[in-house]
């Protein structure tokens, strides 16, 4: 089965006007948007869709406080939609769509609808840079950083779940759908990633009591650390809160920023995560600061050296 990975996250929420406002600023374009909801994509054709949570087209709320009501995976072809039907059929219901399209639920109820990727291919550069002992990344006169630098996500990269049993989960996962675990931190569960997409994950367990049963958070691929971090400094300096980050995990190796949402789940910038193939070998780790993070940062104001208290003065927060 070559699933790629998610193509979209659909929620029902609770304030259209608030989630249009945050995932417009979180860089997302918006796509046939009205006060009904509608679709914020990624530059590769990816989002997230948001519907008033009681819009009859959503699929059954979970019976938990979570406002995620479905994860879209993307596949190669209409042959793996097929695989897909012919597998899960064997002990649930698998709905198929005008569009060739299925629906159906995972092994927690979670709702999940398998498409031909709607994902268009990306060609940009990564993050260029310069470092004794290497050639060159930037030209001479090419500017790493500039004011009004473009920060825009990628691709959505990877959904993290609260789930009742991460080992029933992680088993339903790779032997009903071919992931495969990169790594697993203990005691919360396992990094998945689908056999066609070598990121380190696409996606991650927590075990959590049933009545936690949600989304945690997701994620988008932005080009570079420091588009993450401009990206991020341009959310917080618009009011925006940051909840863990800027800073590093230790599995996957990806920079990590993390932020609140008007969606109930929190929402990451990450950036230069580890691939890779068959013959890696899982790792296990500790939950803990020290098994997920190799550094952390706390976001603050701009500052400059000069006169003042403590000889620092507060920056102005003035726009990109």
């Amino acid at each position: 089965m070559n699933i790629i990975g998610p193509d979209a996250l659909v929620f029902g929420v609770d304030d259209i006007a608030a989630c249009t406002e945050y995932l417009t600023e979180f860089g997302l374009k918006p796509i046939d948007v009205t006060d009904k909801g509608g679709f914020f994509e990624a530059l590769d054709g990816t989002g997230v869709e948001i519907r008033h949570r009681d819009d009859p087209s959503l699929p059954t709320p979970l019976p938990t406080p979570t406002m995620l009501r479905q994860q879209v995976y993307g596949v190669q072809s209409t042959e793996d939609l097929d695989a897909i039907e012919t597998e899960l059929s064997k002990d649930r219901r698998v709905t198929r769509l005008a569009d060739g399209s299925l629906e159906t639920t995972d092994v927690f109820d979670f709702a999940l609808k398998f498409q031909v990727t709607k994902r268009r291919e990306l060609v940009m550069e990564a993050e260029k840079i310069n470092a004794p002992g290497a050639p060159a990344g930037r030209a001479p006169n090419e500017l790493g950083i500039y004011p009004g630098m473009p920060a825009l996500p990628r691709t959505l990269s990877h959904t993290v779940l609260f789930v009742p049993d991460q080992q029933k989960g992680a088993e339903w996962y790779v032997e009903r759908l071919g992931f495969v675990i990169t790594d697993i931190l203990v005691p919360a569960g396992p990094f998945l990633r689908p056999k066609a997409n070598d990121d380190h994950h696409t996606l991650f367990f927590i075990q959590t009591p049933e009545y936690m049963k949600g989304i945690e958070h997701l994620a988008f691929h932005m080009g570079g650390p420091t588009e993450l971090m401009v990206a991020g400094s341009r959310l917080a300096r618009k009011g925006f809160q940051s909840f863990w980050g800027p800073g590093r995990h230790k599995f996957g190796s990806n920079w990590f920023w993390y932020f609140n949402s008007p969606l109930g789940t929190h929402f990451e910038y990450d950036a230069d995560m580890d691939k890779h193939d068959d013959s890696w070998v899982a790792r296990q780790a500790p939950m803990s600061p020290q098994g997920t993070q190799m550094f952390l940062f706390e976001w603050r104001k701009r500052w400059s050296p000069g006169p003042g208290p403590e000889g620092i003065t507060e920056g102005e927060d003035t726009p990109e």
